[in-house]
């Protein structure tokens, strides 16, 4: 007796196909179930951005820009700024100024936009939004010029709180006049600043401060080519006018020169070029040409070199220290030229007689009656004695001039340069 096998099939569809049907149609109904889910909220989302920027635009159709946020309380809107330091370009001497990429933050209360309603704060970075609300109006006093980022949108953000802070942040490139005192230039040390003061509104009207927690910040990896930043110091002000007083902002950069730059470029060429002037000391007095043309090229050179140095400096009314070591070094190099033609001149002149000095010199000569008696054998000598004079030896003191050269110059110099190193970096 044969047991018969259960069926495999209901209906004519394998049990196995069933089931396997059955478990894709549930992935897929799950995965339409997500993906509705992340419309749904999505969807939320927009609804209630857009359901803050209809509330925004309620509030915006009774609100004036033009009015102070404090002006009905009869009290100054106080805005407290911040400055974040993107970039720092170089300083230039010659025009005094350097270029900034920086953030200004400018935050204040407005009670006219505080909505309890809001879920979260509200984010405004389109410019005829932000046309719309109150803005203070500030200026930065010593820059020279100024551009707003619009790359590769217009950098600006509106930042509006339940609470009625607003925020408004925007992205700028200044040139900003730096007065220097070049005196030790270029071992010096500078003080630039970023003037931010209030433009139309008065100290009764508005009133600026910096935030209270690091009010100007520099970016991590910021370097400049010449300069290290030490220290930053900020600072409030009050500028003075014939027609009111306005609040400012200072923040002042103190810059140290690196002098690395100008070792290379300035001092350690200057040097050799005084050195190369050294080895006419050692050339033969009779090498004319060769000593003419080292003198005068050195001379050239140096004052090229000095030329292209005072290229890149304002002509100011005071002497730099830049100035006094050219000017060393010019001064040396002359100097060896002139000690050229002096021993030239001592080693072509003839010998001189010096006037009034003369040497005493005996001379032993046989008297007339020595002569005659010495056919007796009885002659004796006679002692007399003669003046002759002294002759100067000029070839023989252009020689020490020579040899006396190789020690005082190098001497000179090297006593120039502890003076003037302990003087200018002390």
């Amino acid at each position: 007796m044969v047991d018969k096998a259960e069926p495999k099939t209901r209906y004519g569809i394998d049990y196995d196909v069933r089931k396997m049907f059955r478990s894709t149609k549930t992935s897929d109904l799950d995965r339409k179930r997500k993906q509705q889910q992340r419309e749904y909220c999505q969807q939320t989302a927009n609804s209630s951005k857009l359901h803050d920027l209809d509330m925004l635009d309620e509030v915006l159709k009774y609100y004036d820009r033009r009015a102070l946020p404090t002006g009905s309380e009869g009290t100054p809107t106080v805005v407290s700024c911040g400055i974040f330091i993107r970039s720092f370009g170089s300083i230039n001497p010659s025009t005094m100024d350097y270029e900034v990429d920086l953030y200004l933050r400018q935050t204040w209360y407005d009670h006219r936009l505080r909505q309890p309603n809001l879920v979260k704060p509200l984010d405004l970075n389109d410019p005829k939004l932000v046309q719309r609300i109150w803005k203070p109006e500030v200026f930065f006093a010593n820059a020279k010029h100024a551009e707003f980022q619009y790359v590769t949108v217009p950098n600006v953000l509106v930042r509006i709180d339940p609470s009625g802070q607003i925020l408004y942040m925007l992205r700028l490139k200044l040139r900003f006049s730096c007065m220097m005192d070049l005196y030790r230039y270029p071992m010096d040390s500078q003080v630039c600043t970023i003037e931010l003061e209030s433009f139309s509104k008065t100290t009764d009207e508005l009133n600026l401060k910096w935030t209270d927690n690091q009010p100007v910040m520099l970016y991590d990896n910021l370097k400049l080519p010449q300069f290290e930043i030490e220290r930053v110091n900020t600072s409030l002000c009050r500028e003075k006018f014939h027609i009111g007083e306005y609040s400012c902002l200072r923040a002042e950069f103190y810059l140290r020169r690196s002098v690395g730059y100008h070792l290379v470029q300035s001092y350690l060429p200057t040097i050799l070029i005084v050195v190369i002037s050294w080895v006419s000391f050692w050339l033969d007095v009779n090498a004319i040409p060769a000593r003419i043309t080292l003198g005068v090229t050195t001379l050239l050179t140096i004052s090229s070199k000095g030329a292209g140095i005072q290229s890149n400096l304002p002509p100011v009314s005071y002497v730099k220290a830049m100035d006094v070591w050219m000017g060393a070094c010019t001064t040396f190099v002359f100097a060896a030229l002139l000690e050229f033609t002096l021993v030239n001149y001592m080693w072509r002149k003839r010998p001189e007689t010096l006037p009034g000095r003369s040497m005493p010199t005996i001379i032993t000569v046989k008297s007339s009656k020595a002569v005659m008696d010495s056919d007796k054998g009885d002659g004796s000598n006679v002692t007399t004695p003669v003046q002759t004079t002294a002759r100067f030896d000029t070839k023989l003191h252009a020689k020490r001039i020579d040899k006396m050269s190789r020690v005082v110059f190098p001497a000179l110099f090297l006593g120039f340069n502890i003076a003037y190193w302990l003087y200018f970096m002390y």
